[in-house]
């Protein structure tokens, strides 16, 4: 890669998006490529919420991370600078990559640009990624039907991609050819001061362009989109969060995949029944049994979509912790009701298992109130 090995400044990369639009595994890709380039990387991760399944993902891959939990960057920029720094006492990146609250926008004018006013002597500001899901892309451009959220949700949304200096269709597999040309072209005519690409990191298509995009170049300023905070704080109380951690015991070893899949599938027909449109369902489980600190992912991102095991464990378990974190348009108490009504099913089915809630919480995010709004 172009970018230096021994750079005089951190490069900081931020890649945003929204829930379940696949951030979290696109951080891992490039994270990965940048380590075998001989680059010295570490990650910062970011929600609402505690707990995370994304810091637990990508501690699991060896990265160094650190988790700005309570709260986006944008209103825990003291945080941010603080975790960065740590990062640099322990591990001194060359790259800094920074995955933000999928709900959360106005990340280039609350967290970018002042980074680079405050902290410039320190850091090289790379353009802004917004990530897609291809699906959810097409519903909120008009391109097709399905389940989406309401108006002020959307709006977040739309917020997100007007921001972005790189729109990054993600999963791009997911659709043919036709229906491809047709969103890109949507999202470049609606959103025409970003460049589009269409990506897909499951096949490892077209990764490069976007890599060196973000290694090579730097944001260009431009005046700060207008957002209605109100209408941002509406969207954001609109959706409702549950964490929670689990350690589940067994009398007998069972596939963590399959356990997996059926927990999230139950959890998905409640939410149904509700009904309640699925952001993003994610659950890591770390057997007690490994050493190595591997874990097994599942993710579901869409209400209409299928469960996801993005990754898999080689061994059954007998017991182990397992981290679940859903966001969805609903009450907050809902999706608690809904979980634990999952756990208690998945646990009938299997006599013997007996998952035990550690910790949870659930609420719905607070008005968004940034550290810092450059214009």
């Amino acid at each position: 890669m172009a970018l230096q090995a021994t750079p005089p400044r951190a490069r900081y990369i931020m890649i945003g998006g929204f829930l379940g639009a696949g951030k979290t595994t696109a951080v891992a890709r490039l994270a990965k490529q940048l380590t075998e380039a001989g680059l010295r990387v570490g990650l910062i991760t970011n929600d609402q919420g505690r707990e995370l399944v994304d810091t637990a993902m990508l501690r699991s891959l060896g990265f160094a991370t650190e988790e700005i939990p309570g709260g986006c960057f944008c209103c825990r920029f003291k945080s941010l600078t603080d975790a960065a720094a740590s990062l640099t006492e322990s591990t001194r990146p060359d790259v800094i990559i920074a995955e933000p609250v999928g709900s959360c926008t106005d990340l280039v004018a609350t967290v970018t640009y002042p980074l680079r006013r405050i902290y410039g002597d320190a850091y090289q500001i790379a353009p802004l990624t917004v990530l897609v899901d291809p699906i959810r892309a097409q519903r909120v451009m008009g391109l097709a039907e399905g389940g989406s959220f309401s108006s002020k949700v959307i709006y977040i949304y739309r917020k997100q991609l007007e921001e972005a200096d790189i729109i990054v269709i993600g999963k791009s597999e997911l659709l043919t050819t036709g229906q491809l040309a047709e969103l890109e072209a949507a999202l470049r005519l609606a959103f025409p001061a970003a460049e589009v690409l269409a990506v897909s990191v499951r096949e490892e298509r077209n990764l490069e362009t976007w890599f060196s995009r973000l290694t090579t170049s730097e944001q260009t300023p431009r005046a700060a989109m207008p957002v209605d905070y109100d209408v941002y704080a509406d969207g954001e109380a609109l959706l409702g969060w549950f964490n929670a951690t689990v350690a589940v015991t067994a009398d007998e070893e069972f596939e963590v995949g399959d356990l997996l899949r059926e927990l999230c599938g139950a959890v998905q027909s409640g939410l149904a029944a509700l009904p309640a449109e699925i952001a993003h369902l994610k659950m890591t489980y770390s057997p007690d049994e490994s050493l190595g600190g591997d874990v097994a992912v599942v993710n579901l991102v869409r209400s209409d979509f299928v469960p996801e095991l993005g990754i898999s464990l080689d061994e059954p378990s007998a017991s182990g912790q397992l981290i679940i974190n859903l966001r969805a348009e609903a009450a907050p108490e809902d999706l608690a009701a809904v979980v634990q009504g999952a756990l208690k099913l998945t646990a009938a089915r299997h006599p013997g298992l007996n998952p035990a809630v550690e910790h949870h919480e659930h609420f719905r995010p607070g008005r968004p109130t940034p550290t810092h709004r450059d214009r």
